[in-house]
């Protein structure tokens, strides 16, 4: 890789002319500019953005850090932030956790050293050094849809507690008595929300969930249709299923097609974030949405607030659910 020396000499200037060219720092003649730019070319020249970060305290980079590059949910959301940072003229560095605290923190580590402007934190699970990586970590921080004990850095999250008791409650609405739930991880914040939301749907319907109505998940499509199969194996099996994510509830339609039944007119499902694909399925699935792009655009706007010291003090946002009625679910027949 050519030297900004190199340049020079190529040139005939000094090498500060060169670094004047690249930062318009000071003036320099025309003639001189164009034998720099001429040179640059010839010797495909590349500034060093490293070099140029430690001079200006600015990489022009933000890091983010997702749960699960796998489920289309941290996908659709993640569009929306690197659409948003790019017109901005910011680069985003991923990095995928892989649902592991561990690892989580690991990269936001590497983030930092890295001299990143400002993370994005999609966290994974709980994670103990969580708040002390928040502290620590001397750069504007967003986390999204986590709720921590540090008051250092600003929240967008969602209600999923309502967002679980609205799918329950439309369940309900439709005259379904015996509705299970397909949780997702128990040490995961927002599947223990989204549970309570359909537990206390039930509770005020005076419909007290028995342990045989509950299954968990991982949020894959996969353990999605074994939770599936497990509910359908009982012996009062459910009319109505809530999901709490999409993935499972495509899972739990799978499992139950393989089966012979019809949906909705033998069992009504209900997922959970409205991904792409769940329009598209067959029957396309009734889910309570998350604001994805609200999510996204907020987080960003949070950011750069903070980035071009617009604001000081953290702040939090809570965001809602609503639901979206497509063919999976139907009214109660017996």
């Amino acid at each position: 890789m050519a030297t900004m020396k190199q340049v020079a000499q190529r040139a005939g200037v000094s090498v500060s002319s060169v670094s004047h060219v690249l930062n318009g720092t000071r003036f320099v003649s025309l003639d001189a500019k164009q034998r720099i730019e001429e040179a640059m070319r010839e010797l495909s020249y590349v500034p060093s953005a490293v070099a140029r970060s430690l001079k200006h305290h600015v990489t022009h980079t933000l890091g983010m850090m997702i749960p699960n590059n796998s489920n289309p949910y941290f996908a659709e959301v993640i569009r929306c932030i690197e659409g948003r940072c790019f017109a901005a003229g910011y680069n985003v560095v991923l990095c995928n956790s892989d649902d592991d605290p561990r690892k989580q923190s690991v990269y936001l580590r590497v983030l930092m050293e890295k001299r990143v402007d400002g993370l994005i934190v999609m966290s994974s699970g709980d994670s103990d050094d969580l708040p002390d990586l928040i502290r620590g970590a001397g750069i504007p921080l967003v986390l999204v849809d986590r709720s921590t004990a540090s008051t250092e850095c600003d929240i967008v999250s969602v209600d999923h507690e309502a967002g679980g008791y609205l799918a329950a409650r439309h369940l309900l609405e439709l005259g379904h008595r015996r509705i299970a739930c397909i949780a997702g991880p128990e040490a995961l914040p927002s599947t223990r929300l989204r549970e309570e939301g359909w537990r206390r749907a039930m509770r005020e319907a005076g419909l007290a969930p028995e342990p045989e109505q509950l299954e968990r998940g991982n949020f894959s499509s996969a353990s999605g249709l074994q939770a599936m199969e497990n509910l359908l194996a009982r012996v009062n099996p459910p009319s109505a299923v809530f999901a709490c994510n999409d993935l499972m509830a495509i899972g739990a339609l799978c499992s139950a097609h393989r089966r012979g039944l019809t949906i909705p007119d033998d069992l009504s499902i209900i997922g959970f974030d409205d991904i792409e694909l769940s329009a598209f399925m067959c029957p396309p699935l009734t889910t309570v949405a998350q604001p994805k792009q609200q999510i996204g655009a907020l987080a960003v706007e949070l950011l750069f607030e903070r980035l071009h010291h617009l604001r000081s003090e953290p702040c939090s946002r809570l965001l809602q659910a609503t639901l979206v009625e497509r063919g999976s679910c139907a009214p109660y027949r017996e």
